[in-house]
């Protein structure tokens, strides 16, 4: 049981951490050191989350999605991290994301079991029920920073573009319209198949999303004010998986 162990210990270390394999025989000792920092057990606690600042919490998601591009996500033990977040949750973030499924968010920032809250709706645009879920993500909560994370080729954008009016769809697309009516100042095709509006029209949707949370929210605004909270957009691309953040 002991060799299995040690022998998994060097495989997570070799693979994961990139050391080199002379060095981890050489001292013996490292391996369960190593295979702690891999192996990511522990969850957030509040005192953590009070310590964060939204400048952190940001700069924590842009490393995260440097560690998703170059494939070398930190291998964790869910199993263990679902036991230790049962007590509570100290999210560092609240995500808003298109339903894509192209889009795994977690591992996207890199992050964990209680890292996240993350709201889920076709098109990353915010209602009432966003909102209030945003609110309790920060307000009770203490989540730090909220990104609205577009991305690029969203269907969701293109149905509002092309102003589908189908069942509860029209309820959808009706909410991404203010941005296909921002980028009327785009030059270009005007049409779905033009893949630079459509991100035009994607990137236009994240940032009136922006907007509208602080118009809508009193509550967010002022914690915004206030330096408690960050509100920020992004935008995911496909074919590299890189976060552009907006300022």
């Amino acid at each position: 049981m002991k060799n299995t162990f040690v022998s998994l210990s060097l495989i997570l270390v070799l693979f994961s951490c990139n050391i080199k394999k002379s060095s981890i025989l050489e001292d013996p000792d490292k391996i369960e050191q190593n295979l702690k920092i891999v192996m990511q057990e522990k969850v957030f606690s509040k005192e953590e989350q009070q310590a964060l600042t939204p400048q952190l919490v940001v700069e924590g998601l842009k490393i995260g999605n440097v560690r998703y591009k170059n494939n070398t996500l930190t291998a964790r033990n869910h199993s263990a991290q679902v036991r230790n977040s049962v007590q509570g949750q100290y999210p560092k973030a609240v995500i808003l994301s298109c339903l894509d499924s192209r889009v795994p968010v977690e591992d996207v920032f890199d992050k964990g079991i209680g890292d996240l809250f993350v709201a889920r709706v076709a098109g990353n645009f915010a209602n009432p029920e966003i909102l209030g879920s945003m609110e309790f993500g920060c307000y009770v909560a203490g989540a730090k920073v909220i990104v609205v994370l577009g991305h690029q080729h969203c269907g969701a954008v293109k149905a509002s573009i092309d102003n589908i009016q189908i069942g509860n769809i029209a309820s959808l697309t009706n909410g991404i319209r203010p941005a296909v009516e921002m980028a009327a100042d785009y030059t270009g095709e005007k049409s779905t198949k033009n893949d630079p509006y459509v991100h035009y029209v994607s990137k236009k949707n994240v940032l009136h999303t922006v907007d509208f949370i602080r118009k809508n929210s009193p509550i967010l605004k002022e914690m915004e004010d206030n330096g408690e909270i960050q509100i920020i957009g992004a935008m995911y691309q496909m074919e590299t998986g890189n976060v552009e953040f907006y300022n």
